[in-house]
């Protein structure tokens, strides 16, 4: 097995898990995997935790690289500092793959424009104001565009680390490595960052909160308009009127996100696509492919597929 060069590019300030996620994924996958870890000075660095970061060589001594990580701090002015670097290693590297803000570096280097990126969902909006010749997805795990990957916050980088294990040795390897790290494998990339609840703005509104709980509650049960309704005292239309001031949402919007949530949950715990479109309220498989292609970006079968080995190996715990 030739030798998979991976950089991943430290500097001040940097969010811990960003660096440490990667350096712990292309570690784990094991022989055939060459990790370093370079500063812009050669110098180690101190992340955003207090923890020194020792370097194995400066950006200047990296003379190629098969993937960079860029990782992101909570200053996303930490990351732009860094663009000269980022687009240096960039020009030696085949591919490049961001970690939460570390897409802020991608962007002030240049290497977003005119393809599709992500970033954690809070700096999503800021990213592509700074960038506007990058097509920036708020909603996703992770994004590929060509040899350019980006990923949302934190955690996410995970996700990307195995899609790229994955890319790199197959399927089985990806899986192989989520185990060793009890991690119930990489998200779809397309997959949302939210859950329907976070999705919900808060409200204690005392005709709209009982109904959202009603429904978390009990998704598959009859919760159409006219129900929902006639449950609450008011008019459909007034209903509808106040789901939207409240949550920003329609009454079946808010119900569909919920059910496709307790569809997903359904699939990761075992349940075969029609048992999961039968259980969640959606009620037939063609329902819930429509209703995951609208909410979850990928079909219930390839959700299902990420799924079945895992849950189905007695080692994994």
């Amino acid at each position: 097995m030739t030798t998979h060069t991976v950089v991943v590019l430290a500097f001040d300030g940097v969010r811990l898990m960003d660096v440490s996620a990667p350096l712990e994924v292309f570690a784990t996958a094991g022989s055939g995997y060459e990790v370093l870890v370079c500063t812009p000075d050669g110098r180690d660095v101190r992340t955003s935790a207090g923890l020194r970061i020792g370097a194995d060589l400066a950006v200047g001594a990296v003379a190629g690289a098969d993937t960079l990580i860029v990782p992101g701090a909570v200053d996303v002015g930490r990351c732009t500092a860094v663009a000269p670097e980022t687009a240096e290693l960039a020009a030696r590297s085949g591919r490049v793959a961001s970690v939460c803000t570390g897409a802020f570096a991608l962007g002030a280097a240049g290497l977003l424009a005119g393809r599709r990126a992500t970033t954690h969902w809070e700096h999503a909006a800021e990213l592509a104001r700074r960038y506007p010749e990058a097509t920036v997805d708020p909603d996703a795990i992770h994004v590929r565009d060509g040899e350019v990957w980006s990923s949302a916050g934190v955690t996410a980088g995970i996700d990307l680390c195995l899609a790229l294990v994955e890319e790199d040795r197959g399927p089985d390897a990806a899986r192989a490595v989520a185990r060793d790290l009890v991690v119930f494998l990489q998200r779809p990339g397309g997959q949302s960052q939210f859950s329907a609840a976070s999705r919900t703005p808060p409200t204690a509104h005392p005709v709209v909160r009982p109904l959202l709980d009603a429904v978390v509650a009990d998704p598959a049960a009859d919760h159409s308009a006219p129900v929902l309704a006639r449950r609450a005292g008011v008019s459909a239309r007034h209903l509808a009127r106040l789901f939207r001031e409240q949550t920003g949402a329609t009454p079946a919007g808010y119900v569909e996100r919920v059910r496709v949530e307790a569809a997903r949950m359904l699939l990761e715990g075992g349940a075969s696509v029609t048992g999961a479109a039968a259980r969640s309220g959606l009620g037939s498989d063609e329902t819930l492919r429509r209703a995951f292609a609208r909410h979850v970006g990928v079909t219930p079968s390839a959700y299902l597929a990420r799924f079945r080995t895992t849950v189905a190996d007695p080692s994994y715990a």
